[in-house]
This record gives C-alpha cells, sequence and structure tokens, in this order.
C-alpha cells in the first residue's frame, strides 16, 4: 500500500484557501436527549455564518436532509450520507493537497473515541463514502485517529497530545515511534510536537483542537488558565512548558498566544464541560469562533482579532455545542482549493 507521501501528497493549513467547509447534522439522539432541537440550531448558525466566507453542506440522514433545507437556508448544501453522530473533524476525511493540482484524502479508523459509544458504522464508513462522492484518491491509513487530535503548519509541523493518540483505547498494539511514523507517510509532517493532557472531563481524551493550533508559521495560540485551583491548571501549564520548549519543521521556535478559558460549566450529569475558544474554525477571510457568554468571551475575541487582522473575526453562541462534546473545529472540515492541473 502506498503512502500519500510518496505519491507527494501533504496535508496543508487550515489557512490554505478552501473549496468548502463540510459539517454533518447532529442525530445521536441519546446522546443530545431533549437538547437535540438546540443543538440543531446551534449547528445551523454556525453552518450561516460559514456560508458567508465560503461554500457549506451539510452532510445528514436523508431522511433528515428537508430539515437541514430549513433551518440552514439555501446558502448552506445538503449531502445525504449516513451518519451516527454530527462531528465532520472527526468522522471525515482529513484532506491533503500536492501542490501541482492534486486533492486527496486519508480515511483514518474510527472507533467512536476510544469505544465511547457502541453504535458507529456509518460515522467510520463516513470518509470513505465522502471520498467516493467527490471521486477522489482515498488513503486508507493502519491508524486509528480523529481529525480533531492533529493540527498542521503546513510546512511539517503537527500538534497533538499524548492522551489522545497515545491511549490505549485507540491502537494499543502500536509504539509511539509507530505512531509517529504513520503520521509522517500520511501528512507528510517532519516535526511532531507532543502536548500531555487534555481538558478535564473531556470526552475526547484530550483532542488537540481545544489546547493549541497554529496561526500561522511558526505562532501557535494556547488555551491557559491563571487559577492554581482550576482542574486544567496542571495540564494547561505542562503544555505551555512544552511548546516553549520546541521547534517547529523549520528550526524555529513558537511564538505563543495565550488565551485564557471562560469559567467551568457543567452539563446536566455534572461533567465539566470542555470550552475552549481554540476551539474555532478558519474560513476564507474569516474567524468563526465560539462565544460563552462568559467574561472572557471579549478578551479572547480581541486576541484573535490581532492574531487574524486580515479575516473578520465572528463569534457564535457555542454553549449547545459543547454538552455534545465538542466546540466549532469539530463540527466542521475544510476542504482545500486547488489548482486545476489543466
Amino acid at each position: 500500500m502506498r503512502h500519500p507521501v510518496e505519491d507527494g501528497f501533504f496535508m496543508p493549513a487550515e489557512w490554505h484557501p478552501h473549496k468548502r467547509c463540510w459539517m454533518a447534522w447532529p442525530c445521536r439522539a441519546n446522546m443530545w436527549g431533549e437538547h437535540l432541537d438546540a443543538a440543531r440550531e446551534a449547528y445551523a448558525e454556525v453552518a450561516k455564518t460559514i456560508a458567508e466566507f465560503e461554500p457549506v453542506t451539510m452532510i445528514a440522514n436523508p431522511e433528515d436532509v428537508a430539515e437541514v433545507s430549513l433551518r440552514c437556508g439555501s446558502n448552506v448544501g445538503a449531502l445525504p450520507l449516513g451518519l451516527d453522530d454530527s462531528w465532520a473533524r472527526d468522522i471525515g476525511p482529513s484532506f491533503l493537497i500536492d501542490g501541482k493540482g492534486g486533492l486527496a484524502g486519508i480515511d483514518w479508523g474510527f472507533n467512536a473515541w476510544g469505544g465511547k459509544y457502541d453504535t458507529y458504522g456509518k460515522d467510520a464508513a463516513l470518509a470513505q463514502a465522502l471520498l467516493a462522492h467527490l471521486d477522489l484518491p482515498r488513503y486508507q491509513a493502519p491508524l486509528v485517529l480523529e481529525g480533531g487530535s492533529i493540527h498542521v503548519d503546513g510546512e511539517g509541523t503537527l500538534l497533538t497530545s499524548e492522551q489522545c493518540l497515545l491511549n490505549p483505547n485507540r491502537n494499543p498494539k502500536l509504539t509511539p515511534m509507530e505512531i509517529e511514523a504513520h503520521l509522517r507517510d500520511h501528512l507528510g509532517v517532519r516535526e511532531i510536537v507532543w502536548l500531555g493532557q487534555g481538558l478535564a472531563d473531556d470526552e475526547t481524551d484530550g483532542h488537540i483542537d481545544n489546547l493549541a493550533c497554529f496561526l500561522k508559521p511558526g505562532a501557535v495560540a494556547a488555551l491557559t488558565t491563571n487559577d492554581p485551583e482550576d482542574a486544567n491548571y496542571e495540564a494547561l501549564q505542562d503544555n505551555l512548558k512544552r511548546l516553549r520548549a520546541a521547534r517547529d519543521a523549520k528550526g524555529r521556535e513558537l511564538e505563543i498566544v495565550e488565551i485564557e478559558q471562560p469559567a467551568p460549566a457543567h452539563d446536566d450529569d455534572g461533567r465539566r464541560l470542555s470550552r475552549s475558544y481554540i476551539n474555532f474554525y478558519m474560513a476564507n477571510g474569516g474567524i468563526v469562533m465560539p462565544s460563552f457568554e462568559d467574561p472572557k468571551d471579549g478578551p479572547a475575541y480581541t486576541a484573535l482579532s490581532k492574531c487574524f487582522p486580515q479575516r473578520e473575526v465572528r463569534h457564535v453562541q457555542a454553549s449547545d455545542i459543547v454538552r455534545g462534546g465538542g466546540g466549532i473545529h469539530c463540527i466542521t472540515q475544510q476542504q482545500p482549493a486547488v489548482e486545476s492541473a489543466d
């Protein structure tokens, strides 16, 4: 089996121009419960906001397509494909480019975040189904991985966390060196920056898109807290220490922009919600970031506006999304634009 890098493919940074944003309509009733309708409204708001910057298509179970059109409006497309859940970042393909007009996708193994749910067959098949719909080459990776667990700078550097990628509930038979080799072979990265632990009670086991992300080559936004009593303090301080010691694939020290987390909030069962301002979507010409009706919303908006002076930063209320276990970045997946080979 050939690896993507053998064919000249690599994963571009999220600021690479997009052809489209893919999303997936909330449908796991036993998980969302009485909050399903609110989740759908929140997803629709994210879709409509992103559609002001670039095309958006919402994947949905066939019986939900009409509701998608009604709630999201004519600026958001709908594609009927089978779903168990609604986290496009984690269940969709990771798109690759070759810089010569080529586009392909990685179909990672998927096991519902380490077996958190029993029913996930449709989600596990989604990447293959979407790549077939798009008539794109598919690379099936021998690695269980969700898209929210990795972030790249497009220049050879990858961010991830030990809690997630080294978790025995994902790839128990693989060593850290073997996992790193798969990442290099499939994503075209050379330097892997390992953070440690994720947020308290994070159902994803420490996805990187709650912790840190590249803003541009050599610059990273990192979630922080200044409260030593907070359950996330020790992990976030350790992650900062690791980022300060890291070098990217070009040997650069990382410029770190610290963004303080919002106050703790909990779901109906008392589980702490994974609320993070790092979990935003970088659209063509825009940033769609979460807000939580929290005093930290304003400083986070200001910080990201300074980081992206050429982009319009838009707040979208994300509390009803986070209740399901993820954020705005988790429910979106960018498809890179490529130049025609003609």
